[in-house]
């Protein structure tokens, strides 16, 4: 039975509950995750915090319609993107990216695109707190061209 999960949310989550639940099918040979957690450097700045903003209500569409989207590339059983919002420090998970499928190959591709297209497509705002102040972090020339690099 496929599943998907979808939130966006200020409370962290738990990666070994969330990968129980998506490997919990015994006819997937393959589970991939990826985390991401706030890094202390971007640019040359010494960062201290991250806050994300985001639209309610269009954000979870559009993860929603990414997520669709991987599911008519690979077949995937179990799927789960979990995102934060808010405020984060140092060390802590922003977004969890979680995938079943029967093989590897596609499990990886899948996880690979949809923080691929989560990076560039879902309307969130990052305000980074440094050792130069605040400021709004610009999209990436590098996470444009990964994302294209899926169009078909």
């Amino acid at each position: 039975m496929q599943t998907s999960r979808i939130l966006v949310q200020t409370a962290d989550f738990n990666v070994p509950e969330e990968y129980q639940r998506i490997a919990a099918d015994h006819q997937d040979g393959a589970v991939v995750t990826f985390v991401g957690k706030v890094r202390d450097f971007n640019e040359g700045n010494q960062i201290s915090d991250l806050t994300l903003e985001h639209y309610p209500g269009m954000t979870e569409k559009v993860l929603e319609q990414i997520a669709t989207e991987a599911r008519s590339r690979w077949p995937l059983n179990h799927l789960t993107i979990i995102h934060r919002v808010g405020t984060m420090h140092l060390g802590e998970q922003i977004v969890f990216i979680g995938v079943s499928s029967a093989h590897r190959k596609a499990a990886f591709a899948a996880c690979e695109f949809l923080i691929d297209f989560l990076k560039t497509k879902a309307p969130f705002w990052k305000l980074e707190s440094s050792d130069k102040g605040q400021g709004w972090v610009e999209a990436r020339d590098a996470d444009e061209q990964a994302a294209k690099a899926w169009e078909k």
